[in-house]
């Protein structure tokens, strides 16, 4: 299976063509940016697109990555892939963002939970643990980082993401401290190909996955009367 993935949830903008069938990436383009998805992902889908020598004809789906993440980045993601989607007919497949960055540990070795997280800011951190045989033991959630903590330090566990470091200042008094702490601030497109692949469509839809509000709200106070 041929698919193309998008990542636009954090801090980086990443495509990937992948074939899951020879586990062989054809093109893969990333960069780090905290703005500017919108510009520059169709550039670099395109990029991946000559460099592999593949058309769009030839891709059999195409993965993204849901969330949680930037509202924004999570947006244009999800557009682009839901439009190339409709455009070849091709099934478009969501996944977390979380699961992402857990997978390369869990595939090194699933006898130990990994627990993924990510900077959610103001104390807060996005998480999910992930067990044997990729069993959920926690489900994507908004948690304070001592309530996190306290969640993931119930035995041998591997943290990921840009809430790892958090989680290791917060870190239980007394607790086993984690087996190893890996800081991969942004999910590999690759993998997220990876997952695609296994995934049920029908229960990995593109809609984007919001764990809280958005910091930035519409103003109420002092508004100006329609006329």
């Amino acid at each position: 299976m041929l698919i193309l993935a998008l990542d636009t949830a954090l801090d980086a903008s990443a495509v990937a063509l992948h074939d899951t069938a020879s586990d062989q990436t054809l093109a893969v383009a990333r960069a780090a940016m905290a703005r500017g998805h919108a510009e520059a992902l169709i550039p670099m889908v395109e990029e991946v697109m000559r460099t592999s020598g593949r058309g769009f004809g030839d891709v059999d789906a195409f993965a993204v990555t849901v969330g949680p993440g930037s509202f924004t980045g999570l947006r244009v993601g999800l557009s682009a892939a839901r439009g190339f989607g409709v455009a070849t007919g091709r099934p478009v497949i969501g996944i977390s963002t979380l699961a992402v960055l857990a997978a390369p540990l869990l595939a090194e070795d699933d006898a130990v939970p990994v627990a993924a997280a990510i900077d959610a800011r103001h104390g807060n951190v996005y998480l999910q643990m992930i067990g044997a045989a990729g069993r959920v033991l926690i489900s994507p959630r908004a948690m304070t980082l001592k309530d996190a903590a306290r969640s993931v330090a119930i035995g041998p566990v591997r943290l990921v993401g840009s809430g790892a470091a958090l989680l290791m200042q917060a870190w239980p008094s007394g607790e086993r401290p984690p087996l190893d702490v890996h800081g991969e601030a942004t999910p590999d497109p690759v993998w997220l190909a990876r997952l695609a692949s296994v995934a049920d469509p029908a229960r990995s839809e593109p809609r984007p996955l919001y764990l809280r509000e958005a910091d930035a709200k519409p103003q109420t106070a002092a508004r100006i009367a329609r006329r």
